[in-house]
């Protein structure tokens, strides 16, 4: 009888045990710091890519940002809370110290609405450098949105397919200028097999215009076990604006061993108006992981343009500069 009763007290035990765990939720922390240092090869400071929101200053050690993402996720809800500090946050931020603010829910397996400011859905690059191959940014990159504030709906229609739709403010509206105006933009993607399309249309920064059209593909391919091509193509066109840009960039990323890989990203990227500028940028990468949580990334690149369109050398048609990064995640 002991027996009997000492096992129906372990298992109400471990069934208020389990059933607290439940109620308590998930909580994860993560994050990133990176530094860097670079150099160019003309006269004059400054450096293309570099994300901060004075790359024409960048000369000699440099700070990126501090990272820190806080998660809460309990039954079908969560919220995240991504904060970054630091001059590659200033560039990037909409809000502040806010990199993104969101909560989300899962109406099911397959379907999650989620509402607040959240990191873009277009292009192959992202804000955090701990995710990119490469620690300078392509012209691409530096003409989408960055982050959108509104509504988004997930649907994971199978392993292979899935769709994005989206209405949000305009993408360069900060929380600090506020949609006085109204602007809105409609958003979508169809993802499959890890190849993306997607697509924005609307206003950009509550100017009035909003015939603004983004469409955007990102996709990669394994070549083999250690050869790795993503690609990032897009177009953008206002015709009330006379403005846009077209352009492609290619990933090739060889790993050579478990800490140390090589890539190659060639861009063509085009600014579209009242008269076309054009720039040609090549970026040599050696990506190298010293822990499991620190990594050197170091960028060789080359910028060259006829028309003047080097970002932050307007008046040179051929800048090359020398970049190395620390990026610490956790």
């Amino acid at each position: 009888m002991k027996k009997i009763i000492f096992t129906a007290l372990l298992a109400v035990s471990f069934i208020a045990t389990a059933q607290e765990k439940e109620e308590k939720g998930t909580f994860t922390l993560s994050g990133t710091v990176d530094v860097y240092g670079t150099a160019n090869f003309v006269d004059g400071a400054g450096t293309p890519g570099i994300l901060i929101a004075n790359p024409e200053n960048a000369n000699g050690f440099g700070l990126g940002s501090a990272n820190t993402v806080f998660a809460y996720e309990k039954g079908k809800a969560g919220v995240v809370a991504d904060l970054a500090f630091g001059p590659r946050a200033d560039d990037a931020n909409l809000a502040g110290a806010i990199n993104q603010l969101y909560a989300y829910y899962k109406v099911s397996d397959q379907l999650t609405i989620t509402a607040g400011q959240f990191n873009t859905f277009l292009g192959y690059e992202v804000i955090s450098p701990a995710v990119n191959f490469n620690y300078t940014v392509s012209y691409l990159f530096n003409a989408g949105p960055f982050s959108h504030t509104g509504i988004k709906l997930n649907y994971e229609v199978s392993d292979d397919f899935s769709y994005m739709l989206a209405l949000t403010n305009s993408h360069a509206i900060s929380s600090a200028d506020g949609n006085v105006g109204g602007e809105m933009q409609l958003g979508a993607q169809l993802g499959y097999k890890g190849q993306f399309l997607n697509f924005i249309y609307g206003g950009v920064d509550g100017s009035g215009i909003t015939d603004n059209v983004f469409f955007d593909y990102t996709g990669g391919f394994d070549l083999s076990d250690s050869v790795f091509l993503g690609i990032n193509a897009a177009y953008s066109n206002s015709s009330d604006a006379d403005a846009g840009y077209q352009g492609a960039a290619l990933y090739l990323q060889k790993t050579l061993s478990d800490s140390f890989a090589l890539g190659f990203r060639p861009e063509f990227f085009q600014a579209n108006g009242a008269s076309d500028a054009s720039v040609t940028a090549y970026t040599l990468t050696a990506n190298v992981s010293l822990t499991d949580n620190l990594k050197l990334i170091t960028d060789l690149r080359l910028d060259s343009s006829e028309d003047a369109a080097i970002e932050v050398f307007a008046g040179q048609k051929s800048v090359s500069a020398f970049t190395m990064a620390a990026v610490y995640s956790f």
